[in-house]
């Protein structure tokens, strides 16, 4: 596999390193000189001197081949959406992720068609609400291309959903559960599936149905 990292901060440095050593073919672009010297003493010709939003800085860096991914992890979001366009728009580059550094900035991502992102704090906020959910219902994941999202949701023993089956739930259409897991052990979620209190019920669905969901499981 050949990638493009655009970046040479911790998160594309410690990408292109493990890279390496999985075997696989890299450019890291940074456009800070005095990090950028830093990282051609270690990683040798790999790295690539210049800013990754010029054109003629990413066809030096192969990006007409093109590459399997580009990655853009800069530490701006705004080098990170164009650095994305260029390669999925212009060079229609297969597989192209771009980080998103400000969570507020995600809706740019989206609007402007960059629906592969990875944001830390987002990742790290759910992981907090998972262990501490304030409404009953936790965010996964987001399939931002597909307009989906899945969700989690804790059933109480006074919820509208304990003792009924799956298909007399009144869900909306566009949602459907996934799967229950009941004292540790999880099973796909059928029509004539049960639920019990304290059962732990994943759903996907369209984004906008969280509190319809919310109130059909959890009241």
């Amino acid at each position: 596999m050949y990638a493009i990292v655009a970046g040479g901060g911790k998160v594309g440095a410690n990408v292109t390193r493990s890279l390496l050593t999985m075997g696989h073919e890299v450019t890291l672009v940074e456009q800070r000189r005095d990090r950028f010297e830093q990282l051609e003493a270690e990683l040798g010709p790999v790295v690539l001197a210049g800013d990754a939003t010029e054109i003629h800085i990413l066809e030096r860096a192969g990006i007409a081949r093109p590459p399997d991914i580009v990655l853009a992890v800069t530490g701006d979001d705004e080098d990170n959406i164009v650095i994305a366009q260029i390669a999925q728009d212009g060079y229609h580059v297969p597989k192209v992720i771009a980080r998103v550094n400000d969570p507020r900035n995600q809706g740019h991502f989206d609007l402007l068609g960059v629906t592969r992102t990875l944001c830390a704090t987002s990742g790290l906020l759910g992981l907090v609400e998972h262990e501490v959910p304030e409404h009953g219902l936790v965010k996964l994941l987001e399939l931002r291309r597909e307009g989906l999202e899945v969700v989690e949701l804790q059933v109480a023993p006074e919820s509208p959903a304990a003792g009924k089956r799956v298909a007399g739930l009144s869900l909306p259409d566009d949602v459907r559960l996934v799967s229950i897991t009941r004292n540790g052990v999880a099973e796909v979620a059928g029509l004539d599936t049960v639920i019990r209190p304290g059962d732990q019920v994943i759903a996907i669905l369209k984004p906008g149905l969280e509190d319809r969901l919310r109130k059909a499981l959890v009241g």
